[in-house]
């Protein structure tokens, strides 16, 4: 029985020792390590390689994609700019970029082209794009990341200089209401600033400045504000426009009346 008593130590004692295990060596004896100098010029010899074979490869593409293109279609591709109209080559064309930096997704006569990586979206010559639809194949709208939120272009109108001021103008505005409603009037202020630099004769936004100014208790400047939404508005002619002012029917009342306040006020 003592015997038994002294085999389970030993038994245990084993099972705690470290298990050895011969691997064959990385290096024989003579055997030299690679130059990291000759490591780097392999991986950037590598690197050249591939990226003279994605640029040739998007020269092929280009070449095709202005083979048969329309001539306002070839000029976009041109000048590096997605439009209306253009085939999904034509976009990659003129996005400079191949299939990988794209995720497609097809339904039946409409396709959707959006970034493959939202760290690396694809961009044209006018900004950041977030997503292309095809309808038939061609380009039927498109889409950008903007710092104001996302720009919609539905036709050719909305790629010009003057629609993508009245876009980024539109976007000013509403980011401008929403910090109206949060109490934020000096934000509100800075965001109709500069929608009215890029929309000059909207008197939309003169109402809107005017409002701000009138909370924020600035009574001069907001009567100026009021007297010029009221004189773009030529209020002698609201009547024979119809309705075309019809929706700022309630402003010009508003308005009115702020003048007249604000005037005794300021004497």
């Amino acid at each position: 029985m003592r015997t038994g008593y002294l085999i389970i130590p030993v038994l245990a004692l084993a099972a705690c020792a470290p298990k050895r295990i011969n691997e064959p060596p990385i290096l024989e004896t003579g055997d030299r390590v690679e130059s990291t100098d000759a490591v780097i010029e392999r991986a950037r010899l590598d690197n050249e390689r591939t990226q003279r074979e994605a640029m040739a490869n998007r020269d092929a593409a280009a070449a095709g994609a202005m083979a048969t293109c329309a001539p306002e279609i070839c000029a976009a591709i041109t000048r590096g700019e997605v439009a209306i109209g253009m085939t999904e080559t034509q976009v990659l064309a003129a996005t400079r970029t191949g299939e990988g930096a794209w995720t497609t997704r097809d339904a039946g006569e409409a396709s959707v082209m959006v970034p493959a990586s939202r760290s690396m979206a694809p961009r044209d010559a006018a900004g950041e794009l977030g997503m292309v639809q095809l309808r038939n194949g061609r380009v039927a709208s498109y889409s950008y990341n903007e710092a104001q939120g996302v720009r919609l272009v539905s036709s050719p109108g909305d790629a010009t200089t003057a629609g993508r001021a009245s876009a980024l103008s539109e976007m000013l505005v509403r980011e401008g209401d929403d910090y109206v409603a949060r109490g934020q009037f000096d934000m509100a202020l800075n965001r109709y600033d500069r929608a009215q630099v890029l929309r000059p004769a909207d008197p939309e936004i003169d109402y809107r400045i005017a409002t701000v100014l009138d909370q924020q208790l600035r009574p001069l400047e907001a009567l100026m504000r009021y007297q010029l939404f009221l004189h773009r508005l030529e209020i002698e002619k609201i009547q024979a426009r119809g309705e075309a002012w019809g929706h700022l029917a309630d402003a010009i009342a508003r308005a009115r009346e702020r003048v007249i306040i604000l005037e005794r006020q300021t004497r």
